[in-house]
């Protein structure tokens, strides 16, 4: 083969070469979500079902909702999908992201030692509860992270008439950490905790901890989901990013949530089509 026709193949093929790995990258979005959603397991669930009907892969960042609602700022995601309904009110007003789409609910649940020393065990009133674990000081683990999950639970502790903070570094201990690193404190410390019921549910290292209270209207856990303004970080892929909203809401992706299941048991229940459930 003559030199000059070699040095053109082997240019040639290099050019191609360097152009195969850009026409192979992955699309994707980045979404901005909770603790919940990941460690429950649900997003491993659902995506795989969206990235075979799209094309499209999902990124996720799992962290409190406080924290994955200022990824969403910084415009580091192209949706938000959390479960603080004021906050993400918030976020929509301050000009963020949105709509604000509400797309699925579960429950809260309080967890506890086999012993339950508070004698909550049973009840379906959660200000009783809460009030009878600060009367018998009875270790309680906040995740104090900023997370959906911590909002609801200070929201709880004022709808008692019950201050935690007077009991912080006594009974009342901040871990300030996911849903996940939380409830392994909880089982090692043999102490109380607000938990959802997803994460319950596929947390495996409960050792003497059980399901305590459950079933009170205060305890629901409604999540929300918003694309990221892409008006304000022009980066976002807003195209793709509302596809997955659009998705998530359409009978097909609400579908997906619903067959989501642990030995059995339904962890969310989708509602983009219906009234929201009142707490």
């Amino acid at each position: 083969m003559p030199g000059t026709l070699r040095r053109t193949l082997l240019a040639a093929a290099l050019a191609a070469a360097a152009v195969l790995p850009a026409a192979a990258q992955e699309r994707f979005i980045t979404v901005s979500s909770t603790t919940s959603t990941e460690q429950s397991g649900l997003f491993g669930h659902i995506l795989p079902i969206f990235a075979r009907e799209t094309g499209i892969a999902v990124r996720v960042i799992a962290l409190g909702t406080g924290q994955a609602l200022d990824v969403g700022r910084r415009g580091d995601a192209d949706v938000v999908f959390v479960h603080d309904r004021a906050a993400e009110e918030r976020f929509v007003a301050e000009g963020f992201g949105g709509p604000r789409r509400h797309v699925m609910f579960n429950d809260f649940v309080i967890t506890g030692p086999a012993a339950d020393p508070a004698r909550i065990a049973g009840l379906r009133d959660t200000n009783e509860a809460l009030r009878r674990i600060a009367v018998a000081r009875s270790p309680f683990i906040s995740r104090g992270d900023r997370s959906g999950t911590h909002a609801a639970e200070l929201r709880l502790w004022r709808m008692a008439g019950v201050d935690p903070v007077q009991g912080r570094g006594q009974w009342y201990r901040e871990v300030g950490q996911g849903m996940g690193p939380a409830l392994n404190t909880a089982a090692a410390q043999g102490a109380y905790v607000l938990t959802d019921r997803g994460t319950w549910l596929s947390f495996r290292n409960r050792q003497d901890q059980r399901l305590l209270v459950e079933g009170d209207a205060r305890l629901l856990n409604q999540y929300g989901v918003m694309l990221v303004n892409p008006r304000r970080h022009p980066h976002v892929k807003a195209a793709d990013g509302q596809r997955f909203i659009d998705w998530i809401l359409s009978p097909a992706g609400q579908a997906a949530i619903e067959s989501y299941r642990i030995n059995g048991e339904q962890l969310f229940f989708s509602n983009a089509t219906q009234p929201e459930p009142v707490s």
